[in-house]
């Protein structure tokens, strides 16, 4: 009995986490917080599905946060890059390697 109130608990406390991740996205107003708010909320999803595979005792919920997280890390990566110098997928402009100058 007691680890089901605990469960519902942490289901309850991470629903709510994640309606206040969605309405900081909508409230950012530069997108390096919306960046950020974003990944909050992806990565209170992921608990999410964790508590959800705990509960119906199979693994495909895991699957899905596994998917889910990887994913996340690389648009994150992607997104940084965008953000730091406009160009995700070009190496930044600089000194040419080995060359004098």
């Amino acid at each position: 009995m007691r680890h089901q109130t605990v469960f519902f608990a942490g289901v309850i406390w991470l629903a709510v986490l994640l309606g206040v991740a969605v309405v900081s996205i909508g409230r950012a107003r530069t997108t390096a917080e919306r960046l950020v708010a974003l990944d909050v909320a992806v990565l209170v999803l992921i608990g999410l599905l964790g508590l959800a595979a705990g509960a119906v005792r199979r693994s495909y919920p895991l699957d899905a946060a596994l998917a889910l997280a990887l994913l996340s890390f690389v648009s994150t990566l992607a997104a940084a890059r965008y953000l730091g110098d406009r160009r995700p997928f070009e190496q930044p402009e600089g000194p040419e390697k080995g060359g004098a100058g």
